[in-house]
């Protein structure tokens, strides 16, 4: 057996190395896991802004909605329905059927135990091929930010989650004879409950840090005009 023997000062440069390797080692793999971690949040975080834009957790059917009721091997049995004012659809065999209020899994469902009696085993699909129900409706002095310098306004779909300020927006701004502190708010009550009304000043919002009242499906925004006149 034969022995290396190295100079102290050797030794010690060896040493040195080794422990040099281990902190660059160890500092590369701090490097990467920060680096994991710091794309985990920003997906997080991009995932949170997504979410923010939903309007409803669950999407409930309502009037003008166009369905595509697909029942698996029977097209005689599939259609595409748009939903009457009277919140019902058409459909073959089992004819009239209340939709309006429903979720498309319990449409699903209905659907399914009413073919039972002319089909065994039915299985239906139920695909939301247009969304009409969904919307608000703006008008009065709005549409500034047009081009035309106003005729803003109407209907307009509620397709993600919209702020009054946002509204207001999409129909065009206010015009320059728009009472901002008058705005109003119109909305449907629930469950048979009395329309609602909801005063808003536009500059308290913007400046004040009043709440950005969340618009709801069916509301209707009234911007007045300094030219209408105001009853006590």
């Amino acid at each position: 057996m034969i022995w290396i023997v190295f100079p102290r000062s050797v030794l010690f440069v060896f040493l040195i190395a080794g422990l040099l390797s281990l902190g660059l080692t160890g500092l590369t793999f701090g490097d990467s896991s920060m680096g994991i971690e710091s794309q985990e949040a920003k997906q997080a975080e991009r995932r949170a802004e997504k979410r923010a834009l939903i309007v409803t957790d669950t999407y409930i059917i309502g009037p003008e909605d166009v369905l595509e009721i697909s029942v698996w091997r029977t097209p005689e049995l599939s259609r595409e329905v748009v939903v009457r004012p009277d919140g019902r659809i058409s459909l073959p065999l089992i004819g009239e059927v209340m939709v309006v209020g429903s979720t498309t899994e319990e449409l699903r469902d209905i659907i399914t135990e009413k073919l039972k009696i002319y089909k065994e085993n039915p299985t239906v699909a139920i695909i939301v091929k247009a969304i009409k129900s969904y919307y608000f409706t703006v008008q009065g002095a709005v549409g500034g930010g047009t081009p035309e310098g106003g005729s803003g306004g109407g209907k307009i779909p509620l397709l993600s989650h919209t702020t009054l300020v946002q509204a207001i927006g999409l129909a065009g701004g206010l015009t320059s004879d728009a009472v901002r502190s008058r705005i109003t708010i119109f909305r449907l009550g629930n469950f048979g409950e009395a329309p609602k009304k909801i005063l808003v000043n536009y500059e308290d919002i913007v400046l004040r840090n009043a709440e950005n009242i969340e618009i709801k499906p069916g509301d209707t925004i009234v911007v007045p005009s300094q030219t209408q006149i105001f009853l006590p």
